[in-house]
């Protein structure tokens, strides 16, 4: 039976990497109320009032802003939660996840 040296198994868990990270975007768009982005924010992303204020205001005047940054999988749950609710409100609000540089 081979010899199992301890250092080596934990220099390989420790080049363990940190999982990708990626932006969740909210998209500006003609018709979905601001009061609804705000709602969004506050209820899917967790920001406060003043927060959820700002970044609704950054979307409307840049076309887009940063939600949150998450892992992939936290961060697509949070865009298809974003387009569920907003199908339900028949409003067209779009939400994209990017990896995060």
């Amino acid at each position: 039976m081979p010899k199992i040296d301890i250092e080596e198994e934990l220099d390989l868990a420790l080049a363990l990497e940190e999982p990708s990270m990626f932006k969740v975007l909210l998209h500006n768009d003609d018709y979905t109320s601001m009061d609804f982005v705000v709602e969004v924010l506050i209820g899917i992303f967790h920001k406060s009032q003043a927060q959820s204020e700002e970044i609704m205001l950054q979307i409307h005047d840049k076309g887009k802003a940063i939600c949150g940054v998450y892992t992939f999988e936290i961060a697509q749950t949070k865009a298809q939660q974003v387009k569920q609710k907003a199908k339900q409100n028949e409003f067209p609000l779009l939400a994209t996840i990017e990896e995060d540089n």
